[in-house]
């Protein structure tokens, strides 16, 4: 018997794939050594949320000089996408339907910062009649305001308008992976 064929039975009996013939990927220690000396590495999630005109809403952190998408870094053990929620209601005090993943882009190590995965979900359009439930944390974002993608760069760091332009590109195209903001041999978002 296959293993297609042999997962494809224990899903017809009822059992789980990962047990066949008796045995266990849960029945072998994980060697902690091993797991300790995996990279690891620092993540964060945004959402690209558009207004009517297109453009694209940026906050500006009252922690640096320059503006960035909503979001945050991803806590102990949470997903990407429960993260850019649990940002866009800390952050905006609203909670948008999350679509889907734009992009993730790769930023490589600037110390004394780590290289890191940046992912950015498809925030929709926030009507005008929804900018008044928008209530920012005083302590962290001055404002925000809705930029059309030519001004980007007057606003946002290099790779970040390369990836909020990657993920424009991309709307309703599926996901795109990036590195530094910038497409990858093979994509169609190479530029």
């Amino acid at each position: 018997m296959s293993a297609r064929e042999g997962a494809a039975a224990c899903w017809m009996a009822g059992v789980p794939a990962h047990r066949v013939g008796g045995v266990s990927v849960h029945d072998h220690e994980p060697d902690p050594a091993y797991i300790a000396g995996l990279a690891r590495v620092r993540a964060a999630a945004g959402a690209l949320i558009r207004d009517d005109s297109g453009r694209v809403m940026l906050v500006r952190p009252t922690y640096k000089t320059t503006w960035d998408i909503p979001g945050g870094a991803l806590e102990a053990d949470e997903s990407p996408r429960a993260a850019c929620v649990r940002e866009l209601r800390e952050e905006l005090s609203i909670s948008p339907e999350i679509g889907p993943l734009l992009c993730v882009d790769w930023v490589p190590p600037l110390p004394p910062w780590d290289g890191g995965l940046m992912f950015v979900f498809d925030g929709g359009v926030l009507p005008a009649s929804d900018l008044a439930a928008v209530r920012l944390p005083p302590d962290e974002l001055e404002r925000f305001a809705f930029v059309a993608a030519g001004d980007l760069d007057e606003l946002v760091l290099p790779d970040m308008a390369r990836r909020i332009r990657a993920c424009l590109r991309t709307l309703g195209r599926g996901a795109v992976y990036l590195e530094g903001g910038i497409g990858q041999a093979g994509s169609d978002q190479d530029h």
